[in-house]
């Protein structure tokens, strides 16, 4: 069987459960980390050196790092599937806007989820929390700027581009804060949204 560590509440958990949900594939997932601990365990750190979720096993087969992950599921489950296809130029403008969660939006946008939701009010960092909302903005307006053009982050349909983004855009539209105008960006999320798997595993209450 199919086994993801992780607890359901993170961000790089649920873009693999989203994707399994998507492609319908079995797994059973095992809560890990935050709360439940378990990740500095020598078991885990054997399986997981960083310390962190994700970890997928199948069999005496492992990865970590929620977009290779991903990716791996694709090719592994669901070869030349839309969600991330054959066709190297394709494939290519995919992988582009999955790195740049990790390189350009991830920063400011966990800074704004840990000072908001994973912080005391009495020892947060307006000024820090601000500057990383700035920040965060301004991704999602160029990210705006690229939905007035189609329905979803990489072209027609949805890919694992959208599968990367897509679990901090509803973070984006859940934190208390005053957003500019992104009406492409919110009628993506509203897309997203009308997906079962999306709704169940990513737009839930966060914590």
């Amino acid at each position: 069987m199919r086994k993801l560590m992780g607890r359901a509440n993170s961000s790089n958990v649920m873009k693999a459960v989203w994707l399994l949900e998507e492609l319908g594939l079995p797994y059973e997932r095992t809560d890990v980390g935050g709360p439940f601990g378990g990740t500095d365990t020598p078991e885990y750190r054997a399986l997981n050196p960083n310390g962190v979720v994700p970890t997928l096993v199948e069999g005496d087969f492992v990865l970590w790092e929620s977009n290779a992950v991903i990716r791996y599921l694709c090719a592994a489950n669901a070869p030349g599937h839309a969600m991330w296809p054959d066709e190297l130029r394709a494939r290519a403008s995919i992988d582009r806007w999955m790195d740049w969660q990790q390189t350009t939006l991830n920063r400011p946008q966990s800074t704004v989820f840990q000072g908001l939701i994973r912080t005391a009010p009495e020892r947060r960092d307006p000024a820090a929390i601000a500057a990383a909302v700035t920040e965060a903005a301004r991704c999602w307006t160029l990210l705006d700027g690229i939905l007035s053009r189609v329905p979803y982050v990489a072209g027609p349909v949805l890919t694992l581009a959208d599968i990367a983004l897509g679990v901090h855009v509803h973070r984006w539209f859940s934190f208390d804060l005053a957003r500019p105008p992104q009406p492409h960006l919110r009628a993506w999320y509203d897309r997203l949204l009308a997906r079962p798997a999306y709704r169940q595993h990513v737009a839930q209450p966060m914590s």
